[in-house]
């Protein structure tokens, strides 16, 4: 279909060194788009030079903070003068690594203030410097598309993800439904993708618990974790025309985890003798 072509299209992804992130990008390489991967790693430059053989289109690295306002300026601010415009962004940079209330030290009166405030830096307030600053670009152009990757976890309570990581990606989906609400009437669309379990690194290199992985399993009615390629499809979907009539949603891709209404009390740690 030629409304899902993005070939040529100038396209932003952050947090594109690993995970969804570089499987956006290289799906987008892959469809012959210009994509500049922005990452606070230095192997977003490994990640580019990977991707140049990934199809038609060209992978150009960038090294961004995106906690730092003026480093997300300059990095906008480059990709239009090298690229002459901005057609579709994937704001899609974000960490977790810190325990959840069922972990060690991830309870509410346990957790440090510095754990949450390192994720919401970069979560929250970097999604902020970011959109901020493609939008001021693509209100000047009158188009484009915005794409944030929220999260199912942001969606309802997860009591097997942290504090700041579902407060971040919930806060994410309101951002994103302000934000499509003001920039609708310059033909700029502002979406979310909320994936569900993605085998990532967002939480650490490390191995997870054998326990764990099988209760995250046991939650998705698939019954298998999802792969970042999982998510390429609907990020295509959101970067081309074919969405033309899409904004302020959040979609989700998460195996049908989110069809369960409720998390079950199986889940949950039984209350000591003393609670009763």
């Amino acid at each position: 279909m030629e409304t899902l072509r993005i070939d040529g299209r100038v396209v932003l992804v952050t947090g594109a060194a690993s995970g969804i992130g570089n499987e956006i990008a290289r799906a987008c390489v892959r469809e012959g788009a210009v994509v500049h991967l922005a990452d606070a790693s230095e192997a977003v430059h490994t990640a580019a030079e990977q991707l140049a053989g990934a199809g038609s289109g060209t992978a150009v690295p960038h090294r961004c903070d995106v906690t730092d306002p003026e480093a997300v300026r300059g990095l906008v601010e480059g990709v239009v003068a090298a690229s002459g415009r901005l057609d579709v962004a994937f704001l899609n940079a974000g960490l977790n690594g810190v325990p959840a209330p069922l972990q060690p030290g991830g309870a509410i009166d346990e957790l440090p203030f510095s754990s949450w405030r390192r994720v919401m830096d970069v979560n929250l307030d970097g999604l902020f410097h970011c959109l901020q600053q493609c939008a001021r670009v693509m209100k000047e152009q009158r188009s484009g598309s915005i794409v944030a990757t929220a999260s199912t976890a942001g969606l309802r309570a997860e009591p097997r993800v942290s504090y700041p990581y579902v407060v971040s990606k919930a806060a994410v989906v309101g951002l994103v439904r302000q934000a499509a609400l003001e920039l609708a009437r310059f033909g700029v669309r502002v979406n979310a993708l909320a994936p569900g379990p993605v085998v990532t690194n967002i939480g650490g290199t490390g191995p997870r618990p054998a326990a764990s992985v099988a209760a995250w399993e046991d939650s998705v009615p698939m019954r298998r974790w999802g792969r970042p390629a999982d998510v390429t499809g609907l990020a295509l979907l959101l970067a081309s025309d074919a969405s033309s009539w899409m904004t302020g949603g959040t979609h989700v891709v998460d195996g049908g985890a989110s069809a369960l209404t409720q998390v079950l009390s199986d889940a949950l740690p039984a209350p000591d003798a003393g609670d009763r």
